[in-house]
């Protein structure tokens, strides 16, 4: 088996990028699109906590190929309708093939939208609770290689902990900061990868 290589990979069309999407298309797209691109947005961020929440255990690879699935599943992730689910339509997404049929995973995705909705209805919204603990702008990290990239860190056990109280659920502190650097809170893209600097320019036009 092939040691997974943990710095910057040279692609065919000479750009290097973080070495954890390999080759996959699907993956490097993501990789270049929407990874560490600061996301702003309410219901934007919503459905990538969800989605990570689903990730638990399983790569995110997995959870990519399956997205749009979940979209058309999960109502396009509007956390009005999820909140509104019954436990028959929990049954149902329960036998959607498409989806990871995880009952706990479900239950909990119904439950954060309520926890959700409850903040956008008392407060100034999701992403300022999320984005003022950064004062709005993305943290830069300078990383070589992946073996300095943290699991956790202080800041997403403090939003874990701060999410949870709300009723959240999966959102565990490794949990939030793979949803921290996904939506741009953080830049982990390794500093010899050529999204690190275009994500760092997109945090100074904030």
């Amino acid at each position: 088996m092939a040691t997974l290589k943990r710095t910057a990979i040279l692609h065919d069309d000479g750009k290097h990028r973080c070495p954890w999407p390999g080759v996959d298309p699907l993956y490097v797209a993501y990789h270049d699109d929407e990874w560490g691109v600061p996301e702003y947005d309410n219901r934007a961020l919503f459905e990538k906590l969800i989605l990570d929440g689903f990730q638990a255990g399983l790569s995110w690879i997995t959870i990519l190929r399956k997205r749009d699935n979940f979209r058309a599943a999960f109502s396009d992730f509007d956390p009005e309708k999820i909140a509104r689910y019954t436990p028959k339509k929990v049954e149902r997404l329960m036998q959607d093939a498409g989806i990871i049929r995880n009952r706990a995973k479900i239950e909990a995705a119904v439950m954060s939208a309520k926890a959700y909705l409850a903040i956008m209805e008392s407060g100034p919204g999701f992403s300022r609770v999320l984005w003022d603990r950064l004062d709005g702008r993305p943290k830069q990290n300078k990383f070589k290689s992946t073996k300095q990239v943290p699991a956790s860190t202080d800041l997403s056990l403090a939003i874990s902990k701060d999410l949870m109280a709300r009723g959240f659920k999966f959102v565990g502190p490794t949990i939030v900061y793979a949803f921290m650097q996904a939506v741009g809170m953080v830049n982990d893209h390794l500093v010899t990868c050529h999204r690190h600097a275009t994500c760092a320019k997109l945090a100074r036009k904030r």
